[in-house]
């Protein structure tokens, strides 16, 4: 097996034991929020890959595709296509959060409160853009994703490379290669788009000039892992599945 998936399948799988000490009996287990389900989640990924970090002479994780640089956190790919599909088109269109963007973001039923009254301007500090807005699974409006970097730079000759290279994983079976490429296509090194979707992650972009966060139904909300996000009223909806980044590709 390449040395990346090895890697990567021992950060999950250490993942997978730290998630399973932390089980406490029904009545002695204690409240807590889905937001702080979200952030326990994601801390118990980012505590075993951080805990790998001591082995020595692991710089970079090598593969048969190259070199593998780690990020210090997870970042977060919002991604279109045919679940069932291992290639594809349209990358051109997909997003990057660069930091888990639940926590930096504000509830449906607050945005007259923490967005309108403060001229769309988050208390986290971005921009609510009235006419394309992200909302995810908690009902939780989300920042708007940057568009995914579909190009590399050599450091060293500093050539431009119309394609660039992702670990990408749904925490569940599969890690692996996403390339993307200037054109938009698309591949992945091993499953499909739906194996490295993290299921419990759901967001969707709303459009429209009478797309309102007041149109919301706030009884849809949570919305169940791999459900479609819920309809708002006035407003078009376009699904995002969510992919885990864990590093990119060195040239």
């Amino acid at each position: 097996m390449a040395y990346t998936a090895y890697f990567l399948l021992t950060i999950l799988s250490l993942a997978t034991i730290r998630s399973s000490s932390l089980s406490v009996p029904p009545n002695k287990a204690p409240k807590i929020n889905q937001q702080v389900t979200r952030q326990i989640a994601l801390s118990t990924i980012l505590t075993a890959a951080t805990s790998t970090l001591i082995l020595p002479n692991l710089p970079l994780m090598a593969s048969a595709q190259g070199k593998f640089t780690r990020y210090p956190s997870i970042r977060f790919i919002a991604a279109l296509g045919d679940p069932k599909a291992s290639s594809g088109t349209g990358a051109e269109t997909w997003g990057l959060w660069r930091d888990d963007p639940g926590p930096r973001g504000v509830y449906l039923k607050d945005y007259e409160r923490r967005l309108a009254k403060n001229d769309n301007i988050a208390p986290a500090g971005w921009k609510f853009n009235p006419q394309d807005w992200w909302v995810e699974e908690h009902g939780l409006i989300m920042s708007t994703p940057e568009p995914l970097p579909r190009k590399s730079v050599n450091k060293e000759t500093k050539e431009i490379i119309n394609e660039k290279k992702y670990v990408v994983t749904g925490d569940r079976e599969i890690t692996t290669v996403l390339t993307v490429r200037e054109d938009g296509t698309w591949e992945l090194e091993k499953g499909t788009l739906y194996d490295v979707t993290h299921l419990p992650c759901r967001s969707a972009a709303y459009r429209g000039e009478a797309c309102a966060p007041q149109n919301a139904n706030l009884k849809d909300f949570p919305v169940k892992p791999g459900a479609e996000m819920p309809p708002i009223r006035d407003c078009s909806k376009q699904d995002y599945a969510v992919l885990f980044v864990l590093g990119e590709g060195v040239v």
